[in-house]
């Protein structure tokens, strides 16, 4: 599927600890997503997500070499392109940027899958337990 040029360019980190997917709401609060945020000059798409899990989740960790996937979505008559990283979480603050915007849940895959919205996610997420068996320690 070719991927329109003027799409919005995001990054995402599915991160995990302890066999839990992190959730976080989205910033109008009316749905469950993981962290994810717009590309930035200057950036890849690793240090977005990176930037994002700390931002929207208080989170710190360690991102798998290469994206477990992509997906599009719309938002606002907008097109949204979002490369989605697995993060092996190492650290997780109680004090961080996002913190009184966002709720943060720490879920079993199964159950983040039920709570998320987005198709293309989901999809994303079940392929990870799927190849990886969700291997956290």
């Amino acid at each position: 599927m070719a991927i329109d040029p003027d799409a919005v360019r995001q990054a995402a980190a599915v991160a995990y600890h302890d066999g839990r997917i992190c959730v976080v709401r989205s910033s109008s609060g009316k749905r469950w997503v993981v962290p994810k945020g717009c590309m930035e000059p200057g950036k890849t798409s690793g240090e977005i997500a990176l930037q994002e899990a700390w931002e929207e989740g208080g989170l710190v960790g360690v991102l798998q070499r290469e994206p477990v996937g992509s997906y599009v979505y719309e938002k606002f008559g907008n097109v949204h392109h979002v490369i989605v990283f697995l993060m092996r979480v190492t650290k997780i603050a109680d004090d961080y940027p996002e913190m009184h915007l966002r709720e943060r849940r720490w879920l079993s895959p199964a159950d983040a899958i039920a709570l998320i919205d987005e198709p293309g996610l989901r999809d994303i997420i079940r392929g990870v337990m799927k190849k990886k068996r969700m291997e956290v320690s």
